[in-house]
């Protein structure tokens, strides 16, 4: 026998292109040996002697770009035989069995070829490698083979064959890999779905279509845009008509030339240009800027705009042509889900669309693109999707019980999380699941996923609201169940992604959002908890106030800022700013807030948000999308130039409980006559001051320095940073890699029940209530 090492590399390694860098590392060293995919990662065989921590070092150092290792570990080895030279392994368990990798922006190899008119790629709409392209959202099955992808109907002509069998070339094993003789085609219509022109001639159509004020309708990587001039408001009013989006802001996507400083005042523009430019390629928020080429109607009434740059060859291609912003929005009619087959876009974009340009390789999996922002600090996820999922989470440590755990989010901005060994998937963006056929679209791709990932759950985890979609799958799914509290789910999934251990005992969390359900039906919104992964107790919050009518009072600013006169201002009528109010029937209303009529109580800090928005008049009467008053007071905020105002939120501390004191908030806000932009700054900073005094009450009396953020009014930038500023010295932890509004929930669903059971791993027959 002969003496061997054996190195195991575990993380993001299948499918990456690190086997041929393996492969070449060891001719350059002249190693003997082999490697091959198994079930966790890589293995590599060698025969001694080897300079192992040379091959390691430049393992690390030349890491393929869409790779991530996560260790390297090293035993002893011995060959029955002499290896004769060295050699890439097919593996048995396929060419990925633990990690899917997501689909990644066109890289600059691809992208010069592309461009290059010699090269036998050149124009290629579907042109990828091993360092870049579609992944995830074309994958039927595992193993990742070709057969088993929607390229599989795509045969490689003896060029692309020659490429994807020889480990020296960038396209070995590129399952997606193909050049415009074997590839997808392309091809323009109308609404009758009869090619107009194909190829090159079809882009050519949509770019004319394009600049004479058109909306087309693209087929993407993960799913359809529509697309209009960014620069003709004509075109945007237009789209915005026809989609039923009238405020809404758009994405706008800038040729991979674009001086940025032109649509933005962010500062660092080569943070953003990394940012935009990486493999993940998400919409970025950034302030706008005054004098931004773009049509007004883009972002109206907003300080921030959605900036992203081509992800993928068609869209490099589309941007080169026409050298303008365009509008890319999510290629969908008002309420119904993204369309993903070509007939399904023919028919639900008829009314919207007027050129059409498609192709046939199918999309099987819907993966939105993700949407970020760079702050001071740290960058924050507002949307997970393309380019980030299916990356894993790995469980904090504690976590080391093996179980199968299924956690399905809220009903907005829905996301699962399937949660299996030691690490857990977050799903990509869902949105709202009200509708019948996006409920039917997440089906499917939980049933995919589910197959997909070899997931067999133990328990489905759900949040606590009654009236969720989730919680009656859950209920339907045969599966014990799991109840876990709206907050305390928020709180948990920081405390995973910052990897806060198991057993390190609660920290303070601060959680600020519309609504979500308490313990025994109460509806929270404003809330300071005291939590961990398994407990969650209340420590204070904003008073509750009644939504009047209900659900009318999410869409609705007017009816919250009555709530909070009839509570808190009894001499409002006698104010300047209640004329805002004389407009409306606000007398029945408030006899129902008075007799408890349809007007449940709700801490509710968005509510909260859209009552000052209403006051300030910078509220519509109806909101076309959620956050839209709370954003456009965040905007009008962002102007103020003065900062110093007489506006506090005094803290009240007893026995049963903290509170914020509203009273003396209206009071002195309303007393105060100051432009409208510094009173809604007055309010952000007096919110931020409040409930950090709120939470360093509780810090000292617990003894406890950190404190974790959580729920969607998080997002509000300016609340964020001011929090920052009235936390110190507590160490803060902000949710980053995951959205802090409900698209992280399921994230903190999966690690609350996991912990729990962890003490009491028994099938439980009922459910289990937070």
């Amino acid at each position: 026998m002969l003496a061997g090492l054996l190195l195991h590399i575990s993380g993001k390694v299948q499918g990456v292109g690190f086997r041929p860098l393996v492969w070449q590392l060891a001719k350059r060293m002249q190693l003997s040996g082999n490697v091959l995919n198994d079930g966790s990662g890589v293995e590599i065989k060698l025969l001694k002697p080897v300079a192992v921590q040379a091959l390691i070092d430049a393992i690390r150092q030349e890491c393929p770009p869409l790779a991530q290792i996560e260790a390297i570990t090293q035993r002893e080895f011995s060959w029955l035989e002499k290896p004769q030279g060295f050699a890439i392994i097919n593996s048995q368990q396929g060419e990925i069995s633990t990690r899917v990798v997501p689909d990644a922006a066109t890289c600059p190899h691809c992208l010069a070829e592309m461009r290059n008119p010699q090269d036998r790629h050149a124009r290629s709409p579907f042109i990828n490698c091993t360092h870049c392209g579609p992944r995830y959202s074309l994958l039927q099955r595992l193993p990742y083979d070709r057969k088993n992808t929607a390229m599989s109907a795509f045969a490689l002509c003896p060029a692309c064959e020659k490429e994807y069998q020889s480990p020296v070339d960038r396209r070995f094993h590129a399952q997606p890999v193909c050049c415009p003789h074997c590839g997808p085609e392309l091809f323009s219509c109308l609404q009758d779905g009869q090619p107009q022109a194909v190829g090159d001639a079809a882009l050519q159509q949509a770019v004319a279509a394009l600049g004479d004020g058109k909306i087309v309708a693209l087929k993407s990587i993960g799913g359809f845009h529509l697309v209009c001039d960014a620069s003709n408001s004509e075109a945007v009013a237009r789209l915005r008509q026809r989609k039923s989006r009238p405020d809404k802001p758009l994405a706008v996507m800038l040729p991979a030339s674009s001086d940025l400083s032109q649509y933005t005042r962010y500062q660092d523009i080569a943070s953003l240009t990394e940012l935009l430019s990486s493999a993940q390629a998400p919409i970025v928020l950034v302030p706008q800027s005054d004098k931004s080429p773009l049509s007004p109607l883009i972002a109206p009434h907003l300080d921030e705009i959605g900036l992203m740059l081509p992800a993928n060859p068609l869209q490099h291609l589309l941007l080169d042509a026409i050298q303008r912003p365009l509008v890319m929005t999510s290629g969908n009619a008002a309420n119904h889900a993204p369309a993903l087959a070509n007939q399904h876009a023919l028919s639900q974009l008829a009314t919207i669309a007027d050129l059409w340009l498609l192709h046939n390789r199918d999309i099987v999996q819907r993966v939105d693109d993700s949407l970020l922002r760079l702050t001071a600090h740290g960058t924050e996820t507002l949307r997970r999707a393309r380019g980030y999922v299916p990356d894993v989470l790995p469980l904090p440590p504690g976590f080391n019980q093996r179980m199968s755990l299924l956690a399905l989010g809220g009903d907005l901005k829905n996301t699962f999380c399937l949660l299996d060994q030691h690490s857990a998937m977050v799903s990509q963006h869902f949105g709202s699941l009200h509708g019948l056929d996006v409920q039917q679209q997440w089906q499917q791709n939980l049933q995919h996923c589910l197959t997909l990932f070899d997931c067999q759950p133990e328990a489905v985890v759900r949040d606590a609201h009654p009236g969720y979609y989730t919680h009656q799958w859950a209920a339907d799914s045969g599966l014990p169940v799991i109840d876990v509290l709206h907050h305390h789910a928020h709180l948990a999934a920081v405390l995973a992604e910052h990897q806060w251990p198991k057993d390190q005992g609660p920290v303070i969390g601060l959680v600020l959002d519309g609504i979500g359900y308490g313990p025994d039906g109460a509806l929270w919104g404003g809330e300071c908890l005291l939590a961990d992964y398994r407990d969650c107790r209340h420590l204070g919050g904003l008073p509750a106030v009644a939504l009047p009518g209900g659900d009318l009072a999410a869409t609705q600013p007017w009816r919250n800022l009555l709530a909070q006169w009839q509570a808190f201002c009894p001499d409002w009528q006698q104010r300047p700013e209640a004329a805002i109010l004389q407009t409306q029937n606000w007398q029945p209303l408030a006899n129902a807030i008075r007799g408890g009529i349809n007007a449940p109580l709700a801490s509710s800090c968005g509510r909260l948000f859209d009552a000052v928005a209403c006051a300030l008049g910078c509220a519509t009467q109806t909101t076309s999308w959620e956050g839209q008053a709370a954003c456009r007071l965040e905007a009008l905020a962002q102007r103020a130039s003065q900062k110093v105002h007489p506006v506090t939120l005094p803290l009240i501390a007893g026995t049963s409980g903290s509170k914020l004191n509203m009273r003396v908030f209206w009071q002195q806000w309303l007393d105060w006559q100051a432009p409208d932009c510094e009173r809604a700054w007055a309010f952000h900073d007096a919110l931020a001051q409040g409930l950090a005094d709120m939470v360093h009450y509780h810090a000292r009396h617990q003894q406890i320095h950190q404190v974790a953020l959580g729920g969607g009014v998080m997002h509000n930038a300016l609340l964020r940073e001011r929090l920052h500023h009235y936390l110190s010295p507590l160490t803060v932890f902000t949710p980053q890699q995951f959205p802090a509004g409900d698209g992280g929930l399921a994230l903190g669903q999966a690690l609350i029940a996991c912990a729990r059971r962890s003490v009491d791993p028994s099938p439980e027959t009922g459910s289990h209530h937070d």
